[in-house]
């Protein structure tokens, strides 16, 4: 059976049996149960992480302490904190496993590493992150004007398989309203 981040990079490149064994052998297979984090933010990001099983998501606490999810990652996503990793700078930005999940991480020095072997993949790195920003992009600007309710059906919609596998507070928090209400959408919605 294929491995499931091989099989991501041959969607935007060829990659040969002898470059996926050195790719492989870069990357660390870690699990986090729900709730943990693959990094706790207030420092910078030096890892690079891909979703094998489980959905993740990337969270802040605004200047009230409240907690805020920006984007939800599933399987076969590549993540990390972006700015933070490429600039090597102090993120209060963190990434949390949302369900039980089974993340490959690769710290910047491997990567660099792995790209000094493989300058091709630089490239592929390079354009799934592009790829990634304008898709989240797309994604946040499809909420704007739209009611509250509308926005989770259409969280509903564009996430089917996300939607059940995170608490509630979670979707809350990424739509911008309290959990009582999204129970109140949800209630009216069935």
């Amino acid at each position: 059976m294929p491995n499931p981040l091989i099989s991501y990079f041959q969607q935007f490149r060829h990659i040969s049996d002898e470059d996926a064994q050195l790719i492989l052998k870069a990357f660390e297979l870690k699990s986090f149960k729900e709730g943990e984090y693959l990094f706790k933010g207030h420092r910078i990001c030096s890892e690079m992480y891909f979703v094998c099983k489980g959905v993740v998501r990337i969270t802040t606490h605004n200047e009230r302490g409240v907690d805020i999810t920006h984007f939800f990652y599933r399987e076969s996503h590549l993540c990390t904190i972006l700015q933070s990793f490429n600039e090597g700078i102090i993120t209060p930005t963190a990434i949390q496993a949302c369900c039980n999940a089974e993340i490959m991480a690769i710290t910047k020095a491997r990567l660099m590493a792995l790209y000094a072997q493989l300058p091709y993949l630089r490239d592929v790195i390079d354009n799934i992150n592009q790829q990634h920003l304008i898709h989240k992009v797309n994604v946040r600007n499809r909420y704007l004007g739209e009611t509250a309710e509308d926005q989770y059906r259409l969280f509903v919609e564009q996430n089917p398989d996300i939607a059940p596998r995170v608490p509630l507070k979670d979707i809350a928090s990424y739509l911008g309203i309290t959990p009582q209400s999204l129970s109140r959408i949800r209630k009216n919605i069935r």
